[in-house]
């Protein structure tokens, strides 16, 4: 079996291809072409009154690239409904080494220094691919996502990928899209210019998405 490297597997991404482990303590990994591919609007997120209201009492600190193998094994947890993961050994290497090359980052949120919930994923030039997210209390990976959005949306990203659709991420805005229309849309984002966020400055991640988005 060919060796996935960093540089493979960042080559991979580039025309919509990725790994995925089939049990947390299966070190093989396979590559996953969807026919459908989920992806979130950037201009057209869909972000609730109650969401924002929680994100602007700050509710929890969020951070970003503070703590990515940690949320990278967070997200590999047992949960309710969800006792497996696709997230193994290989995979937790593999992308760490693309974290530490700058193409992978995460979104942290802490209560009382405690890890609560976040999400990772990885950038490839404009295009950003959220792989997993994992919430310790309500709302936890809502929030990292609106931190996520707004930190994309003001680093000139153009794509946010989600991979597979879910109740959870329809809910704010995401839609499906054939494998052919979603590679137009990757080309046209890989090759262009952007920058992981890593602090907002001080601005509300909620203007930044509000800005250009909906309410509801």
């Amino acid at each position: 079996m060919l060796e996935i490297t960093p540089e493979l597997l960042l080559q991979a991404y580039r025309i919509g291809v990725f790994p995925m482990g089939e049990r947390r303590d299966d070190p093989k990994l396979y590559w996953l072409d969807p026919r459908l591919r989920a992806v979130l609007p950037l201009d057209d997120f869909h972000l609730p009154k109650r969401l924002a209201r929680t994100v602007r009492q700050g509710v929890f600190d969020v951070t970003a690239d503070m703590a990515f193998t940690d949320v990278m094994r967070a997200c590999a947890e047992p949960r309710p409904g969800h006792p497996e993961s696709w997230i193994n050994e290989p995979i937790l290497e593999l992308y760490g080494k693309l974290f530490a090359r700058g193409h992978a980052h995460s979104i942290e949120c802490r209560r009382e220094g405690r890890l609560v919930g976040g999400l990772y994923g990885v950038s490839v030039g404009a295009a950003f691919f959220g792989e997993s997210m994992f919430s310790r209390e309500r709302d936890a990976s809502k929030v990292a996502l609106v931190h996520l959005v707004a930190r994309l949306i003001k680093g000139g990203f153009r794509l946010l990928d989600c991979q597979f659709m879910t109740e959870h991420l329809r809910s704010f805005g995401a839609v499906e899209m054939p494998r052919e229309d979603f590679r137009v849309h990757l080309a046209e984002a890989v090759d262009r210019p952007a920058r992981f966020e890593h602090h907002l400055g001080g601005e509300d991640p909620c203007a930044i998405v509000q800005a250009n988005t909906r309410t509801s």
